[in-house]
């Protein structure tokens, strides 16, 4: 798993993560920057801090797995898809199905933390489907939909 752990970690199964001491990185999406928390490549599973400029979109997307929100500052807005105008404000928390599909924005910025099973379907104006990084994903994550069908 990645993620930037502690060199004094107490045991091989506790992994303590210092967000304050990481850079944020720069995401494909404009005005959208993470700090990975826990990352799996095997399985997909990721946490991340994630940090929205104002007006930021995260573009038509897919959940593969579940998708948990908790907004720390500022607002999550359903931008287009069957929840449009659903509002996830500072100290609110939102999940969605796996299978749910939308677009999201932050019209006044906002910082999340997320969490997701799997990571999510990019529906590209090509007809493309790619990851967060814009890659192809059913290469890059198509083992982990097995994993999902089969409830491991």
């Amino acid at each position: 798993m990645n993620a930037v752990t502690s060199p004094q970690t107490a045991d091989r199964h506790s992994h303590l993560v210092r967000p304050s001491t990481m850079e944020w990185q720069k995401t494909r999406f404009l005005g959208c920057e993470a700090k990975t928390l826990l990352f799996d490549r095997s399985t997909g599973l990721m946490t991340a801090l994630m940090r929205f400029a104002p007006g930021a979109v995260l573009p038509d997307h897919g959940h593969v797995g579940i998708e948990q929100s908790y907004v720390i500052d500022g607002a999550l807005v359903d931008k287009e898809g069957p929840v449009e105008g659903i509002i996830c404000k500072a100290g609110e928390f939102i999940w969605r199905e796996a299978g749910s599909r939308h677009a999201a924005w932050c019209p006044d910025g906002a910082l999340i933390l997320a969490m997701f099973q799997v990571p999510n379907k990019f529906f590209e104006a090509d007809g493309s489907v790619v990851d967060a990084a814009g890659q192809d994903w059913d290469e890059a994550w198509g083992h982990t939909a097995a994993r999902q069908s089969r409830g491991v």
